[in-house]
């Protein structure tokens, strides 16, 4: 007992540790831009695929791999991610586990936002490379997983579809040819933004979304579409000749957030009908549990006047620049945005927060109540285990921190030979982050190319969150 009363504070520090702290060393080189570096320090992880997060080194190494244009390398961290976030589900032990400690001793599984970006990254990769047709393969592989998701919800008002997936889709298809499909995608897309993106996030369709919804009804010959979009979208179709080459250009604007822990206090009441009841008053919260008098008397329930209960909370990391174009043949063109991840995020986590609170609130108040028994019966043993308790109670802090805060693309025509493109980001009381980029363009060629800029209007304080 004196041994572990001398190693407690050590054990307490690393266990109040988040997921970001715990990687201090690869996020600070990520973030500072020093690639390399950040995957040096995953790849001397030796444990990393052993660990119940291997899922998030994957993830983190199939970024850093495609930033730094290893492709090949990149994609076969996500598909390892891929595969394990398709066939993994919580065995009985894991869920044992679970329900006695927290969900940090479970398997990491990814939020169904980073499922997407999953076969986001991958589909990049192959068109970067100009491999269409791998990237036709990805464009299905995420239709079934957004299936799969739209059917897992039946409330309207949780984050379920995704229109920046539909409209990847579209620009797969595209790339393709299969005009007809890359339309129904664009279509299904605006359809979104129109709907479910404007009132959750603010979010409006992509003008350019527009302009390829046009291009694509017109080049399936579907003339009555085109007519009704132009009415729509008070535009008019300028035909553009075909097979001329073209550059998809995408920004990824800043970092998505990481979680970090706050906690809720709930009063336990015994309830009418056989309920006991986990109440916080100040947030409207009340959460009903059946169990006999026997059980809560025997349990120690009875004695436990309050519980408190560890949940996960989104830090956001703002971009530095807000807006951003692209110059071409002396026209410029405006980057929009496409995919908010920032506020996915937060909307995914609000959306199982009840969930979530629902299913720890009853173990919390039997370990509570084990406590209470125990120190009735040895008060030293009794601590301890309440110790061990505050240490094990911890919030799941573990999420995807390598992806970006937004997603911003745009499309536009190039001439044949040498183009300099010239990118320029864009913030308050900033200096304009300007690159140039050369291609070679080929007569009917399609390029897509990717910037990131992951500037921050203020870093984390790692011990002050």
């Amino acid at each position: 007992m004196k041994k572990f009363w001398v190693l407690f504070p050590l054990i307490f520090c690393l266990s109040c540790a988040t997921y970001y702290q715990r990687h201090l060393k690869f996020n600070s080189y990520f973030e500072q831009g020093k690639l390399k570096e950040a995957d040096d320090i995953l790849a001397s992880d030796k444990k990393a695929e052993k660990r119940k997060d291997k899922l998030l080194y994957y993830l983190n190494r199939g970024t850093v791999h495609s930033m730094l244009g290893n492709y090949d390398q990149s994609n076969a961290f996500f598909e390892s991610a891929h595969r394990m976030a398709e066939t993994h589900r919580k065995n009985v032990l894991n869920e044992g586990v679970s329900f006695l400690t927290n969900s940090n001793f479970s398997e990491y599984e990814a939020e169904d936002f980073e499922h997407f970006l999953i076969n986001y990254y991958k589909a990049l990769n192959y068109l970067k490379q100009g491999n269409t047709e791998a990237a036709l393969v990805e464009a299905k592989r995420m239709n079934i997983v957004l299936s799969e998701v739209e059917t897992k919800y039946s409330n309207p008002d949780k984050f379920q579809k995704d229109a920046f997936v539909h409209l990847l889709m579209g620009l797969i298809y595209d790339a393709n040819k299969d005009y007809n499909n890359a339309f129904i995608a664009y279509r299904n897309s605006l359809e979104i933004y129109q709907k479910e993106y404007k009132t959750m996030f603010g979010l409006e369709a992509p003008e350019q979304l527009k302009k390829d919804i046009l291009r694509t009804a017109a080049l399936s010959g579907f003339m009555e579409d085109v007519s009704f979009f132009e009415r729509t979208f008070n535009m008019k179709y300028t035909a553009e000749k075909a097979g001329s080459p073209e550059l998809v250009f995408f920004w990824h604007s800043g970092l998505g957030p990481v979680k970090s822990e706050w906690s809720i206090n709930f009063n336990i009441i015994r309830g009418q009908g056989g309920n006991v009841m986990f109440v916080n008053e100040q947030m409207g919260l009340s959460f009903p549990f059946p169990i006999t008098d026997d059980n809560y008397n025997s349990s120690g329930l009875s004695k436990v006047e309050f519980v408190r209960v560890a949940f996960p909370k989104y830090i956001e990391r703002t971009p530095l620049y807000t807006n951003a174009e692209i110059t071409v043949g002396g026209k410029s063109f405006s980057l929009e945005k496409t995919e908010d991840i920032n506020a996915i995020a937060f909307k995914s986590l609000k959306d199982r927060m009840l969930l979530e609170l629902g299913k720890s609130l009853l173990r919390v108040g039997l370990k509570k109540a084990a406590e209470y028994n125990l120190r009735s019966q040895n008060d030293g043993a009794g601590a301890a285990l309440g110790l061990l308790n505050a240490i094990t109670e911890k919030a799941d802090t573990r999420n995807w921190q390598s992806v970006p805060h937004g997603i911003y693309y745009t499309r536009m025509p190039l001439a044949v030979g040498k183009q300099e493109v010239v990118f320029k980001a864009n913030g308050n009381n900033v200096s304009p982050n300007t690159q140039t980029f050369t291609f070679d363009v080929k007569p009917g060629e399609k390029i897509f190319q990717t910037i990131s800029t992951l500037d921050m209007q203020q870093g984390l304080v790692p011990n002050q969150y």
